[in-house]
C-alpha cells in the first residue's frame, strides 16, 4: 500500500496493488476511487475507470466519478416522503425531485480513511448528522475498500442510525474496458442476469411497474453490445435516452456474478457481484466535455457505463420495492465485488 498526498491539497491518495500488477487508486474527497489499473491480453496495464487529475475537480465532482453516493442515491420522486407520520422535505435538485443526496452531497465531502496494510484495505468513514441532506437520524457510515490477489475489489458499506431512516449506499463508477479515454463503449460486450427492469416515467421516477425485459431492447440476460439497442425506438429506451434504468437482479449473492461485461479490444473482463437487490445500468447518455479530464481526456457522450448496486430508485415512495427503511440501531451491511480479468 502507498499513501501520498494528493497533489499541495489536504487530501490524500492510497493506492492498493496486488502480486498481479493491478493498481487502485483511492482518495478521502468523498471516499472515491480515482483510478482502477488492470493488466490487458498483452500485459499491460489499463485505466478501466473515469475520473480527474486533480483534488480540486474531485470537490466538484457533478458527475459522482467513483465516488461514495448517499444517504439515498438514485432518485426519490417529490423530494419528499412520510416515515412514522412525519413528511420529511429533501433537497429538490433535478426539478421536484431529488438525485444523490440533492445539494450536500457526500462525495463533496471529505471522508476520514483508515488504513489497514494487512488485508490491503482502506475504510473511509462519516458521520452525517440528523437533518443531513433532509433525512432522518445521525447516521455513522463507513465503506471499506478492499483488493484481492484475484483481482476483485470488494466495496463493503456499514450504516446505522438513532432513529428510522433510509439508505441506499453505491458507488457511482464510470468504467471503460478499453480504457477511460478510449472513446465510445458501444461495443463493449455486456450480460445481466436480470430479467426485470424498473420503469420509469418522464421525470426517471419509477412508475411501480417492474417489467420483464424478454422481448425487449432492455434485455441482457443474453450477452450482447451495449451499443446494439441504445438507439431503439422503445419507449422506455426513449424515454431514458437509452439505458439508464434500474434493473432487478435475480440472484444476488456471491456464487454467481449477476453481470459480466467484456472489452474485445483489450480483453479485459469484469464480473460484478452484490448482495443488493437492484442495479442501475446507465449507459453514459448524458456524458461529454468540454474541458480535460484525467489525462486531459475528453469524456464523449456514452464514453462509459455504470453498474450502481443498490436498492431500488423511490422506495421511501414505494411500499412495494424491496425495502431501504432501517430501524434506529439497525445496521445496514452490504458489499459488491468488481472482478476483472483479460482473455
Amino acid at each position: 500500500m502507498k499513501i501520498a498526498k494528493f497533489q499541495d491539497s489536504e487530501a490524500w491518495l492510497y493506492t492498493l496493488s496486488n502480486k498481479n500488477g493491478m493498481e487502485v487508486d483511492l482518495t478521502d474527497i468523498g471516499g472515491t476511487i480515482v483510478s482502477i489499473r488492470v493488466p490487458d491480453r498483452t500485459g499491460a496495464k489499463v485505466d478501466v475507470l473515469l475520473g480527474y487529475d486533480t483534488p480540486e475537480r474531485y470537490l466538484h465532482n457533478d458527475s459522482a466519478h467513483g465516488a461514495i453516493v448517499g444517504r439515498f442515491a438514485n432518485r426519490i420522486g417529490g423530494a419528499q416522503f412520510t416515515l412514522n407520520g412525519k413528511t420529511y422535505q429533501l433537497d429538490r435538485n433535478e426539478g421536484k425531485n431529488v438525485l444523490h443526496g440533492g445539494d450536500s452531497k457526500y462525495f463533496w465531502r471529505m471522508w476520514k480513511a483508515q488504513t489497514d496494510p494487512d488485508n490491503n484495505s482502506v475504510t473511509f468513514s462519516l458521520v452525517s448528522p440528523d437533518g443531513d441532506q433532509g433525512m432522518p437520524g445521525c447516521a455513522e457510515i463507513s465503506v471499506t475498500y478492499k483488493l484481492d490477489d484475484e483481482n476483485a475489489l470488494s466495496i463493503i458499506y456499514h450504516a446505522v442510525a438513532d432513529q428510522d431512516t433510509y439508505y441506499n449506499l453505491t458507488n457511482h463508477a464510470y468504467f471503460n474496458l478499453d480504457g477511460h479515454d478510449a472513446g465510445p463503449i458501444a461495443d463493449q460486450i455486456l450480460q445481466m442476469a436480470c430479467s426485470r427492469f424498473a420503469v420509469i416515467d418522464s421525470e426517471f421516477i419509477p412508475t411501480g411497474e417492474l417489467r420483464p425485459v424478454a422481448g425487449t431492447p432492455m434485455d441482457f440476460t443474453t450477452a450482447k453490445p451495449i451499443g446494439q439497442d441504445i438507439d431503439s425506438d422503445y419507449e422506455q429506451v426513449r424515454t431514458g435516452n437509452g439505458f439508464d434504468h434500474n434493473y432487478v437482479i435475480d440472484a444476488p449473492g456471491f456464487d454467481a456474478p449477476f453481470a459480466c461485461a467484456r472489452s474485445e479490444k483489450t480483453g479485459i473482463v469484469m464480473k460484478v457481484f452484490t448482495d443488493m437487490p437492484g442495479v442501475q445500468f446507465y449507459a453514459g447518455n448524458n456524458m461529454g466535455s468540454d474541458y480535460g479530464e484525467k489525462g486531459g481526456a475528453k469524456y464523449v457522450k456514452r464514453g462509459a457505463f455504470c453498474l450502481e448496486t443498490q436498492f431500488f430508485p423511490d422506495t421511501p415512495n414505494k411500499p412495494d420495492f424491496p425495502g431501504s427503511l432501517f430501524k434506529a440501531g439497525e445496521a445496514l451491511d452490504s458489499k459488491t465485488i468488481y472482478q476483472f480479468c483479460a482473455e
